[in-house]
């Protein structure tokens, strides 16, 4: 019986681990795709898409203040003792049931403002929305070329595992056969080590990014994605005062500052709405009774009714200087907000300029390192010639051997960089490119 017992147990976990195993199978994913994918489901876009539609729901909450608004009331009360009218004993309870309409006809711009206030707000964060999905966008595209990086850094790090292996053999061989002193065999061993600690360490390093693009794009972070996609040149040939002009034009954040400008041009109407009367109508009506339907007494049924209709105007006459100081307070925001709007474009010609220099600087990286890669391919060849003819040394081998590597490294690394800032300059002229490319 207990021997049953534990086949049942162990099918019931076999079974839950491939359920487990099911569930964190992922998809296959190149760059645009990741993008897309993350800009659906990130809880930040969803963050930031709430937030405009409350917005939304905000400024159609404020045009309601235009209309006319409806109250009304019903009460109940009673009197200790009944009273008595014309030698007649009343009902000591009293019911009484009113209704009034108020209709604003002037508030000094309030209203208006308060309104146009709304509107602004919401189309502020509509573009803050598009500033999260570029953000986002950018995010993941940094990511996806830090992993196809850490791919290749995983490719050249096996690849000089493999040649200091080779390498290690012919030295042993040369040993055994009394060719060579144990130190370059030592030599060997000691750079065979440093290659299999790099390897590892690159290892780690793609799975860490992996690690990050599931987060992005709101998967769980174990989840067996796949991610494919080349360190593919691509040019930009824009002129720096093409780029800027477009930034001023297309960035969220440069939308978001114009729309904060006119936000406080309309907190200051509010403010200065103070000086001025406030106007309005209204219509009253109201019944009272001694039973619950309101409509009179028992000695007079259609009684107890009555309606009047007014127009008020009031002003605030003297508030020690609130609703001054309150203006001076929001035209100081106002210049607040203006001088950030200014210092922004500074920051966004400095952003583009930057990033064009980073596009040419890792361009000219890569041509130099492809030269290099050449050269380091040679280098290694023929240092590994010499030593297999007995002509060079051990120390020649390895020195070219970690060159070779260290050329590789270096080509992938101009390879991202350049794609890098590609995706940022992007991302710094308000594009959304999701898979980089040029049109």
């Amino acid at each position: 019986m207990p021997r049953r017992i534990f086949r049942s147990l162990m099918a019931v976990c076999i079974l839950l681990s491939g359920f487990t195993s099911a569930a964190l199978a992922g998809d296959d994913y190149d760059m645009a795709s990741a993008v897309e994918k993350a800009l659906r489901d990130n809880q930040g876009v969803v963050s930031s898409g709430a937030a405009r539609d409350a917005a939304e729901e905000g400024r159609k909450s404020a045009r309601g203040a235009f209309g006319p608004a409806l109250s009304t009331t019903y009460g109940y009360k009673r009197l200790d003792e009944k009273p008595v009218t014309f030698g007649r004993e009343l009902d000591n309870d009293t019911y009484t049931w009113t209704m009034g309409v108020r209709q604003p006809l002037f508030t000094g711009f309030n209203i208006l403002s308060t309104y146009q206030k709304a509107a602004l707000e919401k189309d502020r964060k509509e573009a803050e929305l598009s500033k999260t999905r570029l953000t986002l966008a950018l995010a993941v595209q940094q990511a996806f070329l830090t992993y196809l990086k850490a791919q290749q850094d995983v490719r050249s790090a096996n690849d000089a595992l493999v040649r200091l292996r080779d390498q290690l053999k012919v030295t042993q061989a040369f040993y055994d056969v009394g060719l060579r002193p144990r130190l370059d065999v030592l030599q060997a061993e000691v750079d065979l080590s440093k290659a299999e600690t790099d390897f590892i360490k690159a290892e780690n390093a793609l799975d860490t990014q992996k690690a990050r693009l599931n987060t992005l794009l709101a998967l769980p972070v174990e989840t067996a994605s796949s991610f494919s996609g080349t360190l593919e040149y691509r040019p930009f040939t824009r002129p720096f005062e093409a780029c800027l002009e477009q930034a001023y034009r297309q960035r969220p954040d440069m939308h978001m500052a114009a729309k904060a400008i006119e936000i406080a041009g309309k907190d200051t109407t509010i403010a200065s709405s103070g000086y001025y009367p406030q106007v309005s109508a209204g219509f009253d009506w109201a019944t009272q009774g001694d039973h619950p339907e309101a409509s009179g007494s028992t000695l007079d049924r259609t009684g107890y009714t009555q309606w009047s209709t007014n127009v008020t105007a009031s002003m605030n006459v003297f508030e020690w200087g609130r609703t001054y100081y309150g203006v001076q307070q929001a035209k100081q925001i106002e210049s607040k907000v203006r001088a950030d709007e200014a210092n922004l474009r500074q920051e966004i010609a400095y952003e583009v300029k930057s990033r064009l220099l980073a596009i040419s600087e890792s361009g000219k990286r890569i041509v130099v390192a492809h030269k290099a890669l050449d050269q380091a391919h040679e280098a290694y060849r023929m240092a590994l010639a010499r030593y297999q003819a007995q002509v060079g040394t051990n120390t020649d081998v390895l020195d070219a051997q970690a060159k070779l590597t260290a050329a590789e490294a270096g080509l992938t690394g101009a390879k991202a960089d350049y794609l890098v800032a590609l995706a940022q300059l992007y991302a710094s002229l308000g594009e959304l490119r999701p898979d980089l490319s040029g049109s």
